[in-house]
């Protein structure tokens, strides 16, 4: 009951109409801040689809054991490697805070679940609109025909090539996670780029997929993060259109807090 009722109360801030003057700061400035790498990609997947992806086929013939080293890890970009245990720390953070709670403990963990739980739909939301939108262009693999093989409104899975739905997670990630913990960029840019990679190497997409993949993850987060930020939620837009972080609890009073919750005791003092 205490969960579902924070849930409920958490739902409620996602969804609330921005006040001013955040809601004027909004979609329409981004869009047009970022058509022209719009149509960059566009260019781009539209070259590599006539120029290199009709080559897709030459990666079978590199050696079994990198094929089987890039098969090993593509399982990585699988959202459920991120979305189940972030899933799982909204729900149980949902249960802990009580009302018998004190309130700077009940702060520091609903700032902490705004972080997260950005994190969750930066990375969830994209992934989902991208499965149903792959599944209505209807691409075919590589495995299965020639890169300009279509059938469209198909729900198989190898009528899915475009766009890459593990570069979708790797750049959604790389994107959200980045925005919360800038120190992690250069690791979570390596983990996106191997994961983009892989899908070429392991035959299961063509590189303009992975390219479509990576702009429409990346693009779906930073419109996640607008949304967060219009209602001050671990972030707020700047005068100037920028999009800013607000100061966030440290590991320790979230650890701190963690365990007054846990524990059911009075939690720690605000300095």
């Amino acid at each position: 009951m205490v969960a579902a009722k924070n849930l409920a109360a958490w739902l409620d801030v996602l969804f609330a109409r921005p006040r001013r003057p955040y809601r004027t700061l909004g979609y329409k400035a981004l869009l047009r801040a970022h058509r022209r790498w719009a149509a960059v990609v566009v260019v781009l997947v539209a070259a590599l689809m006539l120029l290199v992806d009709p080559l897709a086929a030459g990666v079978r013939g590199f050696p079994p054991v990198v094929i089987g080293l890039f098969d090993d890890v593509t399982d990585f970009g699988r959202s459920g490697w991120l979305l189940i245990p972030l899933g799982g720390a909204i729900l149980w953070i949902a249960a802990l805070i009580r009302p018998t709670l004190d309130r700077w403990s009940r702060a520091i963990l609903a700032a902490f679940v705004a972080r997260i739980g950005f994190v969750f739909v930066a990375v969830g939301l994209p992934g989902l609109v991208g499965t149903i939108l792959k599944r209505w262009i209807g691409r075919f693999r590589p495995s299965e025909h020639g890169p300009w093989a279509f059938s469209p409104l198909s729900w198989r899975s190898e009528y899915a090539s475009l766009p890459s739905g593990h570069t979708i997670t790797a750049f959604a990630a790389l994107v959200a996670i980045g925005a919360v913990w800038p120190k992690a960029r250069p690791y979570l840019w390596a983990y996106a780029l191997v994961i983009a990679v892989s899908r070429v190497v392991v035959s299961a997409h063509f590189p303009s997929d992975v390219v479509a993949g990576a702009a429409f993850g990346a693009f779906g987060a930073i419109l996640v993060r607008e949304w967060f930020a219009t209602r001050r939620l671990a972030f707020i837009p700047a005068p100037d259109g920028t999009v800013r972080p607000l100061p966030a609890p440290s590991a320790a009073r979230v650890l701190r807090a963690l365990a007054a919750a846990v524990e059911r005791r009075p939690g720690p003092a605000h300095p």
